[in-house]
């Protein structure tokens, strides 16, 4: 079910305020925003609110059997991909970077932002299908400059019919073929990247594919490879 609403402050912070008062929101339900006043990115960031974008986000009850919640982002970004691919002409052009970001020639065209509250997880998805923000630290793209934006509301249900098959492969296969399929859709490996972990100093390195629980490794120019769980991560070409 995708219930849309003109306004609101974030589609995430209504569901969690759905969640903590005991409404009954299950999963495979989405809401969806025309406007958002106070959307939100990673690290506090300000979401772009864009007129004929997609704004969304729905919810992920874990079970004791599922995989590891935070390989969520994993399943986010490759619904992302699957339900953008068929949209653009040189499917070579787009790809995930981790932990959440979905890439059009090098420019940031999507975002998640998972969040829990309480026993379930809140998965925000921004796509730029009608316009993108102007940003001074990092290039981003909008499918309306590649030919005439998606209907929204027909992507949404695209996104919301493939979220659903990614979380059911999720639970029935495990985070391994998951975490192969990233790979084969995320930049090479060897790219250049920047990473900034929290509260450490930025650290450049190579991309050198992820673990088998989904984290990022970083290869050093000393050769050593470290492993990042959580950070910022830039490519050379992203930034503007």
């Amino acid at each position: 079910m995708i219930r849309t609403v003109p306004e609101t402050g974030s589609t995430n912070a209504d569901l969690a305020a759905a969640l903590r008062a005991g409404e009954a929101v299950g999963e495979g339900h989405w809401l969806v925003a025309d406007r958002q006043t106070a959307g939100r990115g990673r690290q506090g960031r300000t979401w772009f609110d864009g007129h004929g974008n997609l704004m969304g986000s729905t919810i992920v009850r874990p079970h004791d059997r599922d995989p590891s919640p935070a390989s969520l982002a994993l399943l986010a970004g490759l619904t992302l991909y699957e339900t953008v691919v068929p949209l653009v002409s040189n499917p070579a052009d787009l790809s995930l970077k981790w932990p959440n970001d979905l890439m059009l020639g090098g420019a940031k065209l999507a975002g998640i932002l998972l969040e829990r509250e309480g026993d379930a997880i809140i998965v925000g998805i921004g796509v730029n299908l009608a316009a993108s923000p102007d940003l001074p630290d990092r290039r981003t793209i909008a499918l309306a400059q590649l030919g005439p934006a998606p209907d929204r509301d027909t992507f949404a249900r695209s996104l919301a019919s493939q979220f659903d098959t990614e979380l059911e492969r999720w639970r029935n296969f495990g985070v391994e073929p998951i975490v192969r399929r990233w790979e084969s859709v995320a930049h090479p490996q060897g790219t250049p990247l920047n990473v900034h972990p929290p509260g450490e100093e930025p650290i450049a390195g190579a991309f050198a594919g992820l673990t088998e629980a989904g984290a990022l490794r970083l290869r050093l120019a000393s050769g050593e490879t470290r492993v990042i769980h959580a950070g910022d991560v830039m490519l050379a070409n992203e930034e503007g």
